[in-house]
């Protein structure tokens, strides 16, 4: 079997496929929940606090000298990343517990076999009779 058709038989396996899938959604969450948080989420909250940008929030390590820009730690921009990691965890923490939720009903406890028929017991007891004796 040649590489090209191994790959190609690896490619086409549903794993790969919904990996590939979930991984270009998630991006696109990912996308969306950062927009949410900087543009919707933050604002709000950085009115509350005063008229605080979080964008703008950082410490300033050391000026700008000439054509060097300062050094700066922005903690703004990393406080929206965490709020933004806390939004897509919690969202995928629901989908794992979904999904968990629905693989727990398929594996519930398979239904008791039938009672034997009257025919199988009277059989039944006709043997043992036999093998008794």
């Amino acid at each position: 079997m040649g590489m090209i058709s191994e790959f190609k038989d690896f490619a086409m396996r549903g794993n790969v496929v919904d990996m590939a899938v979930g991984i270009v959604i998630g991006g696109a969450f990912g996308k969306i929940v950062s927009s949410f948080v900087a543009d919707v989420l933050m604002p709000p909250i950085g009115l509350l606090m005063g008229g605080v940008d979080f964008s703008d929030l950082s410490i300033v390590l050391k000026e700008a000298v000439g054509e060097a820009a300062a050094v700066t730690m922005n903690y703004g921009v990393f406080i929206q990343t965490v709020v933004d990691f806390i939004i897509i965890a919690f969202a995928i923490f629901l989908v794992v517990k979904a999904m968990n939720s629905m693989k727990q009903e398929e594996e519930a406890a398979p239904e008791a076999p039938p009672e034997p028929s009257k025919e199988e017991v009277l059989l039944t007891e006709i043997r043992d009779a036999l093998r008794a004796s």
